[in-house]
């Protein structure tokens, strides 16, 4: 089994980096008090210095325990560490010049920076897709976690791939063009209430939501898989694999159904913590279904192969 220092390097480089800019960006919310579209000026790279982190590490071990393709992943998590380190640079410089990074195009300055976003972006996209093709290939402990980590790679990358929803500009920024092209919020300007921390708009719908949710499935469908491995060796229904992964497909369809749903939830303006009509309908079905499904799988258990075997 690797060590922790054996995994992709460039990546975990990035990682430590995170954890450098994560201590900075603490101390920046505890001494600078200023503020951009209305959330502390260094709310945002603390986000992403967390995202990243947690993407960082993650890739880091999955390339290296690949059985295939591992030169393609490796080159490509190379590229992908070197883009983290342009995009986190100019997301922290922004925050401290004071300014927005994301959809700034009102000086020839800031329309140079987000255009180096955007190929940062793009390039990362690019590289993760190549990523993800040969997660197929690995092969874990378990089948239940073997799913799990594929299934999360395929839903993280719809979920980075929804972050594109939020780079044309909305028709009120047409009509009325000051320097932003891109938002958000969906139906109202970026900058209104919000949820604390996160900043999520509790007025309108938020794309950011379905970024968020669809990009960390990379990491809560494999640890729902590792922490049905260690409820098995306690807990007799989950001791056969084919339970778990039984489970693991419901959690998901369940997860994917959820990143639907909130995507729809914010294109209709709609905010995240005021669901209503279709969107609550469709959010209690979700749950429910994915609740009677695991019922059944635990209940209709598979028999033993040696139940099975002839006398």
């Amino acid at each position: 089994m690797k060590t922790v220092f054996a995994w992709h390097r460039p990546l975990m480089t990035v990682a430590a980096l995170m954890l450098v800019s994560t201590i900075v960006c603490l101390v920046g919310l505890l001494v600078d008090p200023r503020q951009v579209t209305g959330l502390d000026v260094w709310a945002k790279p603390l986000k992403f210095s967390l995202s990243i982190l947690l993407y960082s590490v993650t890739w880091a071990w999955l390339i290296a325990h690949l059985p295939r393709w591992r030169s393609l992943a490796h080159a490509a998590g190379t590229v992908v560490a070197v883009a983290l380190i342009v995009e986190q640079v100019l997301i922290v410089g922004a925050a401290a010049a004071g300014t927005t990074s994301h959809f700034n195009v009102s000086t020839p300055a800031a329309s140079v920076i987000w255009g180096v976003m955007a190929v940062s972006i793009t390039t990362l996209y690019v590289c993760t897709f190549l990523t993800t093709f040969a997660v197929f290939f690995l092969r874990l402990g378990t089948r239940s976690t073997s799913l799990a980590v594929r299934a999360g790679a395929v839903i993280a990358l719809v979920g980075m791939g929804l972050a594109y929803l939020m780079t044309g500009p909305t028709a009120a920024q047409l009509a009325d063009f000051r320097g932003i092209a891109g938002a958000h919020t969906v139906g109202l300007a970026d900058g209104g209430p919000g949820l604390p921390v996160l900043g999520w708009s509790t007025v309108g719908g938020d794309l950011r939501i379905p970024h968020f949710i669809g990009m960390h499935a990379l990491q809560l469908l494999p640890l729902f898989a590792v922490l049905l491995g260690w409820l098995g060796r306690h807990w007799r229904p989950l001791a056969d694999d084919r339970v778990r992964t039984r489970l693991v497909v419901i959690a998901t369809a369940a997860y994917a159904a959820v990143v639907g749903l909130v995507t729809a939830q914010a294109l209709a303006g709609q905010s995240i913590v005021r669901p209503d009509g279709v969107f609550l309908a469709a959010g209690w079905t979700i749950a429910a279904a994915g609740l009677v499904a695991a019922v059944l799988v635990l209940v209709i258990r598979p028999r033993s192969r040696a139940a099975l075997a002839p006398a």
